[in-house]
């Protein structure tokens, strides 16, 4: 018989929760991710309750336990119980009714098997009493085990139902797949055009925690082989997603999506993704940095240090020099020694030439050029350039 760690179920604000909820003779089982990852030896953030109990039920059992009962979805069965200031998210089981491919109509129950068939996948769909003992109704652990990713029961279905479920299926096997259901993978090329339904901040936040896997090369080629990555961002390039994890991998730099978002999309993904305002800056300066081929010196220089990081991983990886790390530091600490008033008669638009052209000396030495010397390239630089014919 499979159980979880003890030390999961060794959690006075879960314990407290249990109580309340079978204080009167209803179940309550541990499901979903905290199940999955405990098995797995893995990081457990959130801790997921289902139950047999209504949820009116339910906040009625919290109130006499003395916790506090949040109705954060509760047309839809949902209660956040609060202990030791933490939340649990408790839900009642339920069968799905009528669904149009991202929203359902639900139904409450008192059958975990009914629960069971309506999740997403058989590594998801499981379930531990409080006593650590792993319910499996789907055949999930066989799949954990194998590092297998598949649907319950019939994928078309599935997808149909939210087709969401395509990107969580990719995201969901960068995070824990070694082997992927060929079903599987049919249903979501078949069913793509789907994903035309879900709003773009759905389908950026699960991009987001797809990229921010540990090796997403696989998982996204996957998206690619199938046209799924072609419906949410058109030109996608994996193989130099793949580059950029590589050199990650060798200059022991922790992943991070944005960057590797760079690496996989080259235009502008903000709309698509529904990027935040610092994210889509973050992007289009490094696009900028690409374009005019910016030096790691001048990358530092110009950039904000995440962004001239990003840069030198993303378009120097073939010559990044053993101090790297240090020249971009020194960049960025390194700021023109001279400004306007050193330079005596300019104004306007020639002011700004000739500061671009001291800075540009400035880099080209290494930060090294005495004041004097940036002076004199500043006023000696063409400031009036003629138009090419």
């Amino acid at each position: 018989m499979t159980r979880l760690p003890a030390a999961i179920l060794d959690d006075a604000a879960l314990i407290r929760v249990l109580d309340a909820l079978e204080a009167d003779g209803a179940r309550a089982w541990l499901v979903g991710g905290v199940v999955r990852n405990a098995l797995l030896g893995e990081p457990v953030s959130d801790i997921d309750i289902a139950t047999d109990a209504l949820p009116e039920t339910v906040v009625a059992l919290a109130q006499a336990a003395g916790l506090r009962a949040v109705p954060t979805g509760i047309d839809h069965g949902t209660v956040t119980l609060v202990a030791e200031g933490r939340g649990f998210e408790v839900t009642t089981f339920r069968r799905d009714v009528e669904t149009d491919g991202r929203h359902a109509v639900v139904a409450f129950s008192t059958d975990l098997a009914e629960d069971a068939a309506r999740r997403d996948f058989t590594i998801n769909a499981l379930y531990a009493d409080r006593s650590g003992r792993v319910l499996d109704p789907v055949g999930g652990l066989p799949d954990l085990a194998a590092r297998r990713l598949r649907f319950v029961g019939d994928p078309d279905a599935r997808i149909r139902e939210d087709y969401l479920r395509i990107l969580r299926f990719f995201r969901f096997f960068a995070q824990y797949g070694h082997e992927a259901q060929p079903q599987a993978l049919e249903a979501c090329a078949r069913l793509r055009d789907g994903l035309a339904r879900i709003a773009p901040e759905r389908t950026g936040a699960e991009i987001r925690k797809l990229l921010a896997a540990p090796a997403p090369g696989a998982s996204v080629a996957l998206m690619a082989r199938t046209g799924v990555l072609d419906v949410i961002l058109p030109g996608a390039n994996s193989k130099r997603l793949d580059a950029l994890v590589a050199t990650e991998r060798a200059e022991a730099e922790a992943p991070a999506w944005l960057r590797r978002l760079a690496a996989l999309f080259p235009g502008d993904p903000t709309a698509a993704l529904r990027l935040s305002r610092h994210e889509s800056r973050h992007l289009a300066r490094l696009r900028e940095a690409a374009r005019l081929r910016w030096s790691l010196d001048e990358a530092g220089y110009r950039l904000r240090a995440p962004e001239a990081l990003d840069h030198a991983l993303l378009h120097h990886a073939d010559a990044l020099p053993p101090d790297w790390r240090a020249r971009l530091d020194r960049a960025q600490a390194s700021p023109l020694p001279i400004k306007a008033a050193d330079l005596p008669g300019l104004s306007g638009p020639a002011l700004g030439q000739a500061l671009r052209a001291a800075e540009g000396a400035w880099i080209v030495s290494g930060f090294s050029l005495p004041a004097p010397a940036l002076v004199d390239a500043a006023m000696n630089a063409d400031l009036n350039p003629k138009e090419t014919p």
